[in-house]
């Protein structure tokens, strides 16, 4: 089977991309094309250096990653650079750990983007949540154990603001939810409350 051309990327536009956890392979065709044409690659912490290495020689790739706290760049510079590259003419890709609207700042980035009249499109890619499942051979819904699936996250942006993890289970678990925590391990003993 063929897969059909789509049209080649845009130069002054900003594509917010799911690079996916870990295996090019996983990739879409249309992530791809994008990784290669990009001019400017801005790219999180959680993409595999394979997926990096798909770039082109002539672009520039600046890692913008934040785990742990700690952040080679704040939110704010990350948007700034993507604006002004765009309107310089470039064709800037902001490349993702993932699905750019799971967890991320794929959100807010499109709303900064949006709001400075740069245009911008989604390409979704898989998100953690999803392919970490299919190592142990746990779905995320059956038929006859698992309703569904809830995601959350670890922690809250607000300073001092707490998930109450215990009410959560008490929710999920009559439901029958399967519960999808990302970012937990600073949360670790509440969650364990589940």
């Amino acid at each position: 089977m063929r897969i059909p051309e789509t049209p080649m990327p845009t130069s002054g536009c900003c594509y917010l991309v799911g690079a996916v956890p870990g295996s090019p392979s996983l990739l879409t065709t249309k992530a791809l094309r994008l990784i290669q044409a990009a001019t400017l690659l801005l790219v999180d912490d959680l993409v595999s250096p394979e997926i990096v290495a798909l770039a082109s020689p002539r672009a520039r790739v600046i890692h913008v990653g934040k785990r742990g706290g700690r952040e080679r760049g704040s939110q704010a510079f990350i948007e700034k650079l993507m604006i002004m590259a765009a309107r310089q003419g470039e064709l800037v890709v902001r490349l993702k750990g993932g699905e750019p609207f799971v967890l991320g700042r794929g959100g807010e980035e499109a709303q900064s983007l949006r709001a400075a009249g740069v245009p911008v499109q989604v390409v979704n890619g898989i998100t953690s949540g999803l392919t970490g499942s299919t190592g142990p051979g746990f779905p995320l819904i059956h038929r006859a154990q698992v309703r569904g699936a809830s995601f959350t996250h670890g922690h809250l942006r607000r300073a001092g603001a707490a998930q109450d993890w215990k009410m959560l289970g008490q929710v999920a678990h009559p439901l029958g939810l399967m519960l999808l925590l990302y970012m937990g391990v600073s949360s670790a003993a509440g969650i364990c409350l589940i």
